[in-house]
């Protein structure tokens, strides 16, 4: 459920492995109605990072040693694993759409880490053109230092 452009209730159905992801704004996320919290941590340093194949081989020439975690076929999974702790960061490519994106932000969030575009900001749904940039998803003193990387290095424009 999206108000003011920003999810305020959300759930995920992970059919294979069973798991039923929850957040409401405010109230906190859970996944089987155990509570979730993002990993966090000032360094990329054997970070489990997930997203598209050519970006994390540019990330790998300039980060630290770092696992690269299976890039799942649902991007609001990979999200969810972010605020499950199963993955420190995860990486949306251009052109995802709020439907993939609403659920698994309000999760994120609700876990206690960050999803952003690459310039940083809130992202806004239900207007117009229902498409984003790159994201990336971590826990926030994590998501701040990979923004930095990122930027600084020039990885993405």
């Amino acid at each position: 459920m999206i108000d003011n452009g920003r999810p305020i209730a959300a759930c995920l159905y992970a059919p294979v492995t069973e798991e039923f992801f929850v957040a409401t704004a405010g109230k906190g996320a859970t996944c089987n109605g155990v509570a979730l919290t993002a990993t966090d941590g000032p360094s990329l340093g054997q970070a489990r990072i997930a997203g598209p194949k050519k970006l994390l081989e540019r990330l790998a020439a300039v980060a630290p040693p770092f696992t690269t975690m299976p890039r799942l076929r649902s991007l609001a999974l990979r999200l969810a694993r972010v605020a499950q702790g199963a993955f420190d960061v995860a990486i949306a490519g251009i052109d995802s759409h709020d439907w993939d994106l609403a659920a698994a932000d309000l999760l994120v969030h609700e876990a206690g880490g960050a999803l952003t575009a690459i310039g940083g900001g809130t992202i806004t749904y239900n207007l117009s053109v229902p498409r984003h940039g790159m994201l990336v998803a971590a826990g926030r003193e994590r998501h701040a230092a990979l923004i930095d990387l990122l930027r600084s290095r020039r990885i993405v424009d």
